[in-house]
């Protein structure tokens, strides 16, 4: 059976989104993943841009508010953001909740070089990080 995995992050726009993309692309077969945020926007199209540079297609993803999550058992709940983690709720049984921190790459922006290159430091980052996550 799969472990269940939840992504917070503030705006479910960004970070969230690709870690939760890297975790379904590596680990598929593993975990059942979820991203969500507590006041989600709409997910960054320099994050899907930067995604898909490296093969990870999270342009069908949406943002969601964590309260479509509220009562669902989760194995694992991480929260890659501060403002995440210090209003994540509560989840019932036995959660690991994580704290996996990472930079926010400047949204809003009119795409250029220099924030490209941003949003790909912060995938490396988290790719970094999740790819190798075995729970």
């Amino acid at each position: 059976m799969k472990k269940k995995v939840l992504i917070l992050c503030t705006g479910n726009s960004c970070r969230s989104q690709m870690a939760e993309g890297v975790l379904r692309h590596y680990k598929r077969e593993e975990f059942e993943v979820f991203s969500a945020g507590t006041k989600p926007s709409a997910v960054d199209p320099m994050a899907i841009r930067v995604m898909k540079e490296i093969g990870i297609d999270i342009s069908g993803h949406r943002s969601k508010h964590v309260d479509e999550f509220k009562g669902r058992r989760m194995d694992y709940v991480f929260t890659v953001c501060d403002n995440a983690k210090e209003s994540c709720p509560v989840f019932p049984g036995a959660t690991r909740v994580l704290h996996w921190p990472f930079p926010d790459p400047p949204h809003g922006q009119e795409e250029s070089d220099i924030v490209l290159e941003e949003f790909r430091r912060v995938r490396d980052m988290i790719v970094g990080r999740f790819k190798d996550f075995d729970g």
